[in-house]
C-alpha cells in the first residue's frame, strides 16, 4: 500500500512525503520525501504501476509465481546509487505497454472529439443539464462569471474566475500554494505577507496573512486575516484546495490592523490533453468565490468601476496574475515538459491492444446542477463551432437511445441467475436503524434514486469513450443502519442485531453489506444493504467480483459521489467525480453464506479524513446521493450498469444508534 502524507515541514521548506507499507505486516513499511506534488504523483504512479504488473505476472500461472517469488525485497535502505537505480527501474515500468499501438488506438478513438484549439473534448456530454454560469467580464483573457441559477437564493452569490495556463497543474499547484514573498508578490496584487501558523496533517494547514495597503479600501486601512488551507489531488489527478475564515489562538487581533476574514473561495486546478505531438503541458485554472451579493447587486445596477475597486475583484483577478505569470517564466512552463502516461487504477489486462486508454477518463460520473461544462477548456469567448455542436449532439442523442435501450434490457438478464425463481422480497420485514423517506418533507431518512443523475459507461466507452445515463439499480436498496461505534467494526453482518441475521435476510438470495466507516468523535458506520431477487449468473461480472479475488475487487468497486442539496464548498470537496474505492481507501471483503460484505476504512486516507470531516460539519443541511457500481474494463462487460443507489437526506449525527460489541 502506498499513500501520500501530504506537505511536511522539514527543516524550513517543505517537502511531499509518500508512506508506504505491506498491510499484512505493519513492521515493513518506509516513507519517501519528494521535492514537489508532481514528484510525488510520479513516485505514485510508478508504484502502481509496478504493482499491477506484478499483479498481472501472478494471474498468468506458476512460472511467473515463482518468477516473482525469486525477486529480492525493495529495500530502499543504503546508498543512495541503489535508490537512484531503483527509481529508474520504476520510471521504466511506467512506460510497459505504452507503445506506439496504444498511440495510434488514442488518435483513431479521439480523432472526432479533437477541437480545432488542440484540447480534447472527453467532457463532452457528462453533463447535460444547461449552463448555470455566465460570463460577466473578461479580463486578460480571464473569464469572470456569476452562479445565475443560485444567484436569488440568500445573501451570499457564487462568482469565479477561470483560464488555461500554459503548465502542468503540478507547477500551477506550487505556485498557489507557496506562501514565499518573492513569488508571491510577482501575481498577487492584493495579498501583503503570509505566514504559516500551524500545520496539523500534509493536506491541513493554517495561514496569517495582510491585505496590501495601497489597494485596499478608500481610508487605506491596514486589514489582517487568518484562513485554513485544505487541499487534495483526486484519482484524475486534479486539485483541489479549500480556503475558508479561521481562528487560531497564536494570532491574536493584531494592534493597528483591523481583523476581516477572507472570502471563502476554492481553486480547481486539473491539466488538459492537448493535442498529438505537443509536449506543451496546458492546465486548466479555476478559483471560485463566495461574495456578499448585496455588493455585487448594487455593481451590476450601476454599471460603474466600483467593482474593479473591490477586494473580490481582486481576488478573482489572482488568477489572471497566475496565468501572466507564469508565461513570463519559461523555466515553469516547460517545468513538467516530459508527459508521464498515467497508470491505470484498474487490474492490468494482457497486452493485446483492448486495454482502455484510462489516462484520458476525467471521471465526471454524475450531472451535477453547479457543474460547468467542458467549454470551459478555452479562453475564446467566440461560439461553439459547428464541429462541436456535431459532438455534443452526437453524445446526447447516444444518452437518449441508451436510455431507452436499458429501459427495455434490464442488466438482471445477465447479471442475475434467470433458472432461479426470483424470490419476493418484503421490505416490511427487514428495516434498519435509519428511517426510510416518507415524504417530501421527510428528513434524517433514506430513500433510492434512479440512476438518472449518473453518467456510466456505453457499450462503445472502449472505442470512444461515450458515456451514458445509468438506469435503474440491479439491486434493492433494503435498509439503512445509522450507528455510532467505540471503534471501527469489520464484519458487521454477523452482529446480531444485523439485518442479514434476521430470519428474513437469512432467506434472500443474496444480499451486499457495504459498511462505510466514518472516523470522528464517536466513529460512525453507516451500512447499506442491498439485496437481489436471484442470486448472480456463475459467468457475469457481478458473480466474479462478488466470489473473485481482493485485487478484483480493489479495482473494480466504484463510488459515484453527487451532492444534490448542500453548502457549495462541500460540493467542491466531494465533487462528481467516479472513485475507485479500494484504490483511494482500504477496503476488506468478507464472503459467507448469502452475502458479501464490504467494509470501507474511510479513515485509512488522510485525503478522505479530510474531506469526510468538512461533510460531518455540514450534514444535516446535505442530501447526498451515492451510486455503487462494478467497473466495466471489457467489452463483453459493456455497457456498465448501476448496482445499487442511496439518497441520505439531512441526517443528523445525535440519531446514530450506539452498537456494541
Amino acid at each position: 500500500m502506498v499513500e501520500e502524507l501530504g506537505r511536511r515541514r522539514v527543516n524550513h521548506g517543505d517537502v511531499y512525503v509518500l508512506h508506504f507499507y505491506n498491510r499484512l505486516d505493519e513492521s515493513k513499511k518506509g516513507e519517501i520525501a519528494c521535492a514537489t506534488a508532481g514528484e510525488a504523483r510520479k513516485w505514485m504512479e510508478a508504484f502502481d504501476h509496478a504493482k499491477q504488473e506484478a499483479e498481472y505476472e501472478l494471474s498468468r500461472g506458476g512460472s511467473s509465481r515463482n518468477k516473482l517469488n525469486m525477486e529480492d525485497e525493495i529495500n530502499l535502505e543504503g546508498h543512495r546509487p541503489r535508490v537512484r537505480r531503483y527509481a529508474h527501474e520504476l520510471r521504466k515500468l511506467i512506460r510497459i505497454g505504452q507503445g506506439p499501438e496504444t498511440l495510434l488506438r488514442q488518435s483513431s478513438s479521439l480523432a472526432a472529439d479533437v477541437r480545432s484549439d488542440g484540447y480534447f473534448e472527453r467532457d463532452v456530454g457528462d453533463v447535460i443539464e444547461a449552463q448555470k454560469w455566465k460570463c460577466v467580464r473578461t479580463v486578460n483573457g480571464v473569464r469572470i462569471f456569476e452562479d445565475v441559477a443560485d444567484s436569488q437564493s440568500g445573501k451570499s452569490i457564487l462568482v469565479k474566475a477561470t483560464a488555461v495556463v500554459d503548465a502542468s497543474a503540478d507547477t500551477a499547484f506550487e505556485v498557489v500554494l507557496n506562501i514565499e514573498r518573492r513569488q508571491r508578490y510577482e501575481w498577487d496584487m492584493l495579498t501583503g505577507d503570509l505566514e504559516l501558523v500551524d500545520s496539523y496533517d500534509g493536506h491541513y494547514d493554517v495561514v496569517y496573512g495582510t491585505y496590501d495597503p495601497k489597494y485596499l479600501t478608500r481610508w487605506h486601512s491596514k486589514r489582517d486575516f487568518v484562513f485554513s488551507r485544505q487541499w487534495f489531488r483526486g484519482q484524475d489527478g486534479t486539485y483541489t484546495i479549500l480556503q475558508v475564515p479561521a481562528v487560531h489562538k497564536k494570532k491574536p487581533p493584531r494592534s493597528g490592523y483591523h481583523r476581516t476574514k477572507i472570502n471563502p473561495s476554492t481553486w480547481e486546478i486539473r491539466d488538459l490533453n492537448t493535442s498529438m505531438g505537443s509536449n506543451m503541458p496546458k492546465c486548466l485554472v479555476t478559483q471560485m468565490l463566495e461574495i456578499n451579493s448585496s455588493g455585487w447587486w448594487r455593481w451590476k445596477r450601476s454599471h460603474s468601476s466600483k467593482f474593479e475597486k473591490s477586494v473580490p475583484y481582486a481576488l478573482l483577478c489572482q488568477v489572471s496574475g497566475l496565468k501572466e505569470y507564469i508565461s513570463a517564466n519559461p523555466a515553469l512552463k516547460f517545468e513538467v515538459a516530459t508527459t508521464v502516461v498515467k497508470s491505470k487504477i484498474s487490474h492490468v489486462s494482457p497486452p493485446n491492444g483492448e486495454n482502455e486508454e484510462e489516462a484520458q477518463d476525467e471521471f465526471y460520473d454524475a450531472i451535477g446542477g453547479d457543474s460547468s461544462s467542458s467549454d470551459e477548456e478555452s479562453d475564446d469567448d467566440e461560439e461553439f463551432d459547428q464541429k462541436e455542436a456535431k459532438v455534443k449532439l452526437r453524445n446526447v442523442s447516444w444518452a437518449i437511445a441508451s436510455f431507452a435501450l436499458r429501459r427495455t434490457s434490464a442488466p438482471a438478464n445477465k447479471e442475475l441467475d434467470p433458472n432461479v425463481l426470483p424470490t419476493t422480497i418484503d421490505p416490511s420485514q427487514l428495516d434498519g436503524s435509519l428511517s426510510k423517506e416518507k415524504d417530501n418533507t421527510d428528513t434524517n431518512c433514506w430513500t433510492s434514486p434512479s440512476g438518472l443523475g449518473f453518467m456510466i459507461r456505453g457499450k462503445n466507452y472502449l472505442k470512444d469513450n461515450s458515456k451514458v445515463m445509468g438506469g435503474d439499480p440491479l439491486l434493492k436498496l433494503l435498509a439503512v443502519d445509522w450507528f455510532t461505534v467505540d471503534r471501527s467494526v469489520n464484519q458487521i453482518a454477523l452482529h446480531p442485531k444485523c439485518l442479514v441475521q434476521s430470519e428474513a435476510g437469512k432467506k434472500l438470495p443474496f444480499i451486499l453489506v457495504i459498511n462505510l466507516q466514518v472516523p470522528a468523535k464517536p466513529n460512525y458506520s453507516l451500512v447499506l444493504y442491498y439485496a437481489a431477487e436471484r442470486p448472480p449468473n456463475k459467468n457475469s461480472l457481478l458473480a466474479k467480483f462478488v466470489d473473485g479475488s481482493d485485487m478484483f475487487r480493489d479495482a473494480r468497486f466504484k463510488l459515484i459521489p453527487s451532492i444534490v442539496e448542500g453548502y457549495w464548498m462541500v460540493k467542491r470537496a466531494v465533487g462528481t467525480k467516479a472513485c475507485l474505492l479500494g484504490k483511494a481507501v482500504t477496503c476488506k471483503y468478507f464472503r459467507q453464506d448469502n452475502f458479501l460484505e464490504i467494509d470501507v476504512d474511510i479513515g485509512s486516507s488522510s485525503v478522505a479524513r479530510s474531506v469526510i470531516g468538512l461533510v460531518l460539519g455540514y450534514v444535516t443541511s446535505l442530501v447526498v446521493d451515492l451510486a455503487i457500481l462494478i467497473e466495466a474494463k471489457e467489452e463483453e462487460e459493456l455497457p456498465e450498469y448501476i448496482l445499487g443507489t442511496v439518497r441520505l437526506n439531512r441526517v443528523r449525527l445525535d440519531s446514530a444508534v450506539h452498537l456494541d460489541v
